[in-house]
């Protein structure tokens, strides 16, 4: 089944009017900001909003929000993984409240900054930890580490992964298969095709070609490619991929940051894997800036070699903020009283009703689209075959149908990621979010394709 183009404009005229009667204020907010916010938002991304202008928050809690003009939405995006834990748990702004009544920030450890890494050491079994304020940084440091153990310079990663603005990261493959800064990727210090080796996701063939060369330092790697839409791993690729790094002297950084959603110690517990370093980031202080890398002891042995003590502190890894007291005490919080299995348990029922929800729905209307989870996050695909990389996902993505799905839930109450079909269940919701969720999905659809062609929904 194809959608009809001139009818998703049409669609598309009328949910952008919609949207506009419905939200003056913050209409009104985004004009104002102009004066002073470059495009009226405080990240140019944000521009990127299915709404003609981006939408103003009042106030949140759980999986809910309100916006300026006093409409409730279910939280589907919940800061693309940041506010995973839910907006305001309760423990954590206990710990903010205390901590920050006795300081937030001094250059010095405290006794939390030791006992999160205690935790982080038994969810993801790597023994060593250090901290930043974003995962980006996390992983800059990483690689800086990596670098200096090995020798080597090259990173390798893969085809439209998503590591933050590592610049590293910033290149891709082109339709003949050529490595290529990625477009629109800004200023570059450096063409990434000097730093950096890309190959396609679950490509063993590429893999390991490019690894025997021997001048990779590094892998770095989502355990699931996440910022295209979930790619799973091939059975045995991760395997493969710890196979052949440790063959070719390369060591390998696992980014958790997307994939915490699935469970304690994100895919690094639940599949086994053996990285020598992980990185995450987001929801660990349930929203406030903040980051850890951890490694292995023989890594920490290596590096301990070549890290001069008088120079540690402009050797390009840290910053002042890092680590910081206020902190450290939201992020033990988060780890000991809010991320814990009850939580998971929850939250990845809520996503697996949410999933098949859309699944009936497919089903009903015969579309050949395909719904894929991992943990509480699940996305949408509007194709019949799941992507097996990064440049089939690409090619797949279809930007005017994601703008209205987007928009039209918006309209209705529901909140989307705004850069793929992306969907977090918080466990605060209930099964009656979910199910209102599916009666919205169904009616954006329905808008489009009009009377189901299997009835066979349940």
């Amino acid at each position: 089944m194809t959608i009809d183009r001139q009818l998703l404009a049409r669609r598309l005229e009328k949910e952008e009017e919609l949207f506009e009667r419905l939200h003056p204020r913050s209409r009104q907010l985004h004009e104002e900001a102009k004066n002073g916010l470059f495009a009226g938002v405080p990240m140019p991304w944000m521009t990127r909003w299915a709404g003609s202008f981006p939408i103003h928050v009042e106030s949140a809690s759980g999986g809910r929000f309100r916006d300026v003009d006093g409409i409730e939405y279910t939280d589907l995006c919940l800061g693309d993984t940041g506010a995973m834990t839910g907006h305001a748990p309760e423990a954590a702004v206990r710990a903010l409240r205390e901590q920050a009544a006795k300081g937030s920030t001094f250059m010095l450890p405290t006794a939390d900054a030791a006992a999160v890494a205690r935790e982080l050491k038994r969810r993801f079994g790597l023994s060593q930890w250090q901290f930043a304020v974003s995962a980006t940084d996390a992983n800059r440091f990483a690689l800086r580490m990596a670098r200096a153990v090995t020798g080597r310079r090259k990173v390798l990663v893969f085809n439209y992964c998503y590591h933050g603005t590592v610049d590293e990261a910033y290149i891709v493959l082109d339709d003949a298969g050529n490595p290529i800064p990625r477009p629109s990727s800004l200023g570059a210090p450096v063409d990434p095709r000097e730093t950096t080796v890309v190959v396609e996701w679950n490509d063993l063939a590429a893999l390991e070609a490019a690894l025997s060369k021997g001048d990779v330092a590094v892998v770095l790697a989502e355990p699931a490619m996440t910022n295209i839409g979930i790619i799973l791993p091939d059975p045995g690729f991760h395997q493969a991929l710890r196979d052949l790094t440790r063959r070719h002297g390369t060591l390998l950084i696992v980014d958790e940051t997307h994939t915490l959603c699935a469970g304690l110690g994100g895919c690094t517990a639940l599949w086994g894997l053996e990285p020598d370093f992980v990185v995450a980031g987001k929801p660990l202080a349930a929203g406030l800036p903040a980051a850890v890398y951890g490694f292995t002891d023989a890594v920490a042995e290596s590096f301990a070699r070549v890290l001069r003590r008088d120079d540690a502190d402009v050797g390009g890894i840290g910053g002042t903020l890092a680590g910081n007291a206020l902190t450290m005490a939201v992020m033990r919080s988060v780890l000991e009283e809010v991320l814990t299995e009850a939580w998971y348990r929850r939250a990845v029922d809520l996503q697996e009703r949410f999933t098949a929800g859309v699944e009936s729905v497919i089903v009903e209307f015969g579309l050949p689209w395909i719904v894929k989870r991992l943990g509480n996050r699940s996305e949408y695909w509007f194709q019949p075959t799941a992507p097996r990389n990064g440049g089939e996902a690409a090619r797949s993505v279809d930007h005017e149908l994601d703008r209205y799905m987007h928009l039209f839930a918006l309209n209705r109450g529901f909140l989307l990621t705004p850069f793929h079909n992306m969907a977090l269940v918080s466990p605060d919701l209930s099964e009656i979010d979910i199910d209102r969720h599916t009666n919205v999905f169904r009616e954006a659809v329905e808008s489009l394709v009009g009377t189901p062609t299997q009835g066979d929904a349940p």
